[in-house]
This record gives C-alpha cells, structure tokens and sequence, in this order.
C-alpha cells in the first residue's frame, strides 16, 4: 500500500510503497476512504511532540473493514467505521469509569509495528491508526462501527476534529444555555467548539482568530461575535461584549503557553477555562496563583473531547444527518495522498478550515 510516512524530515512526508503484516487475532483492516489533515499531524512532524523516523502519520479517518481477525467481535467485513485515534478497550481502570479517553492501553496500541517500509525497515503508526495511507490496520478497539450514507469526508472529521471540539463543549465543559462562550483558535477544531457551544445553547459565542476565512466561517456555524486579535486585545474586545465581566467558558484551541494564559484571562471571574489545543512536549506555562484562589476559576484539561467514543460518534453522526451539526462546511477541501505535504501548507497558511485527503 501507499502511505506517507514521517522519516525525520520536519519539512514534509515520504510517500512509499508499504507491506503490512498480517492481522493479529484482533486486528482489523480498513480501506481508508477518507482523511482530515490536522494540526497535531503537523505538530508531529515539526517535532513538537518526539516519535521516531517511521511513523505512517494521520489520525483522523473513516473507511470500510475489508478483513477482521479471529478474535474481533465488535465489526465485520463491509461494515463503515471511523477511527478513534484514543483505543476504548471498555475493560481498564479508567474505560470502566466513563473515562474511556484514558484508556490504559493507547501506548501499547499506539507502538505497534505494522509492516515493513521499502528498507526493510519497521513501521509503526501515528496513535495506532495511520490513516494517510490507503489501508490502515487496527486494533479493533480503535474503530466504531456507524450506519448512515454520510460522506466519507464528512465521517473521517468525527474521528478528531468533530469530536474534539464539540465534545470540548458538551462532555468537558458542559456549557450552559444562555451562557457566554469565548474560542480562541477557529481553524477546525475551533470552528467544532463554536458548533459544540451553538448545540449546547450559549447565548453568546465570541470567535477570536486573525484569519478572515476562519472568522467568516466561524460566523457561519454559530459564532453571534467574531474578533480579529490584530486589532487591538482580544481580553478588552471580550470583556466588550460581556459586561465589562469576561466570558463563561473560554475555550484555547492553538496549544501555546502564551495563548494559554490570554485564554486564562479571557474567561470571567468564577468562569471555566479549556485547555484543547495541543502544546510542544516540553511547553510550560505559568498563572497567577492568587487569582486562581481570589477569582475561583477553574482551569480543565480536555483530551479527546473527554469523549466515549462508541457513545458519541454515533450521537455526532445524528447531529450532522438532523442539520444541527454541519460538518460540510469544515472541508475546505479535497485532495489526494499525493497532496498530503501541501496541505500542511495551506493549513499554514489560514487558506482552509480542512483539507480532506479521498
């Protein structure tokens, strides 16, 4: 099979011919009908967060099963499934506790190697999936079976982006109706937030990003306030719009220490901050001690839109079939393998929402 493997090279992928192994006994073979480019593939490759040379990168994908090991007992052959790039085996400490997002086993699926790379050389894939390549195998623990005629483009932005995002806003944050929300970062998983946010009720929705393209479609699902944070602070344009006050929930979805601590401020006081955005391995940040004490907010984590998947994704694709949740308007566009290496430059560049690899 093709893939796009990261050899080191910060600047792009290796497109090579592949040779998987085999499927264990609870594997699972998918032929990989679509893939969103996301920031955290970027990360990977820029070297934010270490792996070694070898990786098939992508994470966020959906496709057919077309072969299943003897012990799989959750899909078969034929059926539709998007990737879960956090495995959900139902039976650790932490999948037992409805924290399935923590599942004990990401590390051991993650690291598995997965065939062989034109040297002779091992490869291994990016969260156990590896979905920039046109087969993945998988741990079945890592698909959730789904049934609708939703596009494949449409289906594979459930996979991260999708569920990130809203789930940030329903599962983590549990914003209120009525409530005001600040999202600083609108590029995909922003823009899922903004969605997440509209679905939950919040009467005000203010999206924070420099680029024009992100604000207009930020405005487009469900943002009722956009700012441009070149035009002057985004924390007095905020507190603008709120009463002098800051807003309920703000939500950080670009993963940098500075942008942490504007998001710190832009929230109110008594108010929720979400960490979303994915940050350097070795990114430190610093807040105020005495104002964490003296203005009782609360800062939170969010890993995989604190989601369970096999819950979710299926309530994620009903949302998108009864037009509350528009996924179509997130693709930007649609390329194939071939252009994987360019669509990290436009993403870049602010010239899409998403681009989905078909």
């Amino acid at each position: 099979m093709k893939g796009a493997v990261y050899v080191g090279d910060a600047k792009s992928l290796s497109l090579e011919q592949l040779k998987p192994n085999p499927p264990g006994p609870r594997d699972v073979i998918i032929e990989v009908r679509a893939s969103g480019v996301c920031h955290s593939d970027l990360s990977i490759m820029r070297g934010y967060v270490p792996v070694p040379p070898g990786m098939v990168l992508g994470h966020e994908g959906a496709g057919r099963v077309v072969e299943v090991g003897g012990e799989v007992s959750r899909v078969q052959k034929g059926d539709r499934v998007i990737a879960s790039f956090v495995p959900a085996c139902g039976a650790c400490w932490h999948c037992l506790r409805e924290q399935t997002e923590l599942c004990e086993c990401e590390a051991e699926i993650g690291m598995a190697m997965r065939g062989s790379r034109p040297d002779g050389s091992p490869y291994f894939c990016m969260t156990g999936l590896g979905t920039f390549a046109e087969t993945m195998t998988v741990n079945e623990s890592s698909v959730v079976k789904v049934d609708t005629d939703l596009p494949d483009a449409q289906l594979a932005l459930i996979g991260c982006g999708v569920t990130t995002g809203v789930g940030a806003a329903l599962n983590t944050a549990k914003v209120r109706p009525g409530s005001s929300v600040a999202v600083l970062g609108c590029g995909g998983v922003g823009q899922a937030v903004i969605q997440g946010a509209r679905i939950a009720g919040a009467g005000r929705i203010i999206a924070i990003d420099p680029q024009e393209l992100k604000r207009k479609t930020a405005t487009k699902l469900g943002a009722t306030d956009v700012i441009d944070p070149s035009k002057g602070d985004p924390v007095d344009q905020v507190k603008a719009l709120t009463g002098g006050r800051g807003a309920d929930y703000a939500f950080e979805v670009i993963g940098l220490p500075e942008t942490i601590l504007t998001t710190y401020n832009l929230a109110r006081r008594g108010g929720e901050v979400i960490i979303v955005g994915m940050a350097r391995f070795e990114a430190q940040f610093t807040l105020p001690a005495f104002g964490i004490f003296f203005e009782e907010k609360t800062v939170r984590g969010c890993k995989y839109g604190s989601a369970q998947v096999r819950r979710d994704f299926p309530r994620f694709v009903d949302l998108i079939e009864t037009g509350r949740l528009d996924t179509s308007a997130m693709v930007s566009k649609t390329i194939k393998l071939d252009g994987v290496n360019d669509a990290f430059r436009a993403m870049e560049a602010g010239e899409v929402i998403r681009s989905v690899i078909a």
